[in-house]
């Protein structure tokens, strides 16, 4: 597969990439539409993040922004992809996440009964649509080819594990303005790299469309956010996300099928897995919440809520970047890596000037005729 900035990469990006612009652009406008209306609703029906230890923002915020997401992804999928095989799942699965657990945005459950939910959302999309992970791709070390492993079985509690994790990555994710929503457009952007590089055009359009929801719904969740995703939100982000690798590289012999989505969003499934192990030490349920995710650390390390999110979209892409090498586009890693050091010193020389932390070079100082360098 050719990289996108060769020669033939106009061609490529008009015959494989450019399909899922207009979706994504569609469900940009809808979301950013909606997100006004939920707002209104959200104080009509009491759906109102208060602020609180866990929720430091400073005014009572709407909750209802995952609904709005979802109708402007809805509104692109039917529009753009009517009769593709899958729509019916996609919408019927991502919906039913995005309605079922408004139960936890306006009446806090249970840990079980959220864990049930989530559980309900998956086998709904594995066992009712057929999303499995039915194979993968393994490198053939001194062979030079790849072995594809048939799950047989396997492919159904490996699915259904996968969906699950990816409901808890994002909803753990979900814990600064705009830090979510941000990350799964990145993640889902590096999806479209994928599938279009395997000419998976519906795949294509299906992620533009999920990014552009995305992309709609930061225009007022970044800091200082207008409105929340809730754990609607959260969990629509994150089982339409699952299914979405399902259907593009997860369904492609290639070798760690699952490498592209596994590495962009390396940064919160660490955090997740560490969040479980940590959890279970102290013997607290696996959904209890607490202030020790990543995101947190950052702030209380003097970070703020954007230079967080700063953080994780540079990794994010940068590792995605990574992922992508498989498929054959090696140099966009060199414009990820050119973006994220851009974004990391943009959040160092911030936080330096905040802080008023200063640096000594020696000798320095007196050749310039002043008493410190900062």
């Amino acid at each position: 597969m050719g990289d996108f900035f060769n020669s033939g990469s106009l061609t490529n990006l008009r015959d494989h990439l450019l399909p899922g612009l207009w979706p994504l652009l569609l469900a940009f406008v809808a979301c950013a539409l909606v997100v006004p209306l939920m707002i209104r609703l959200s104080h009509r029906t009491g759906l109102i993040a208060m602020p609180s230890g866990r929720h430091p923002h400073a005014q009572p915020t709407p909750l209802l922004g995952g609904l709005a997401m979802f109708l402007g992804f809805a509104i692109a999928v039917l529009i753009f992809l009517p009769g593709y095989q899958w729509t019916a799942g996609v919408l019927v699965v991502s919906g039913l996440a995005a309605l079922l657990l408004i139960v936890d945005d306006r009446w806090p459950v249970r840990p079980a009964l959220k864990f049930a939910l989530q559980a309900v959302v998956a086998l709904v999309a594995v066992v009712g649509f057929g999303f499995l992970i039915t194979f993968v791709g393994l490198p053939g070390f001194g062979s030079g080819r790849v072995h594809v492993l048939a799950l047989g079985w396997l492919a159904y509690p490996i699915s259904i594990f996968w969906l699950l994790g990816m409901q808890n990555t994002v909803n753990f994710l979900d814990g600064v303005d705009g830090l979510a929503a941000g990350v799964v457009f990145i993640v889902t952007i590096t999806l479209m790299l994928a599938a279009a590089g395997l000419g998976q055009v519906e795949v294509v359009q299906l992620g533009g469309a999920l990014a552009g929801c995305c992309a709609g719904f930061l225009l007022f969740n970044f800091h200082p956010a207008r409105i929340f995703m809730g754990d609607s939100g959260s969990h629509f982000l994150g089982i339409a996300l699952g299914v979405l690798s399902i259907l593009g590289v997860a369904k492609v012999a290639v070798a760690f099928a699952l490498v592209v989505p596994v590495l962009a969003l390396a940064l919160p499934i660490g955090d997740t897995a560490w969040a479980i192990l940590r959890r279970r030490r102290v013997k607290a349920s696996v959904a209890q919440p607490d202030l020790e995710h990543l995101h947190h650390r950052l702030q209380a390390f003097g970070l703020d809520a954007r230079q967080t999110c700063y953080v994780f979209y540079s990794a994010s892409a940068l590792l995605g970047a990574i992922g992508l090498t498989l498929f054959g586009h090696g140099r966009i890693l060199a414009v990820a890596l050119v973006t994220a050091l851009a974004l990391a010193s943009t959040v160092a020389a911030d936080l330096l000037q905040r802080t008023g932390w200063r640096i000594q070079v020696p000798g320095l100082a007196s050749l310039l005729g002043i008493s410190a360098v900062r």
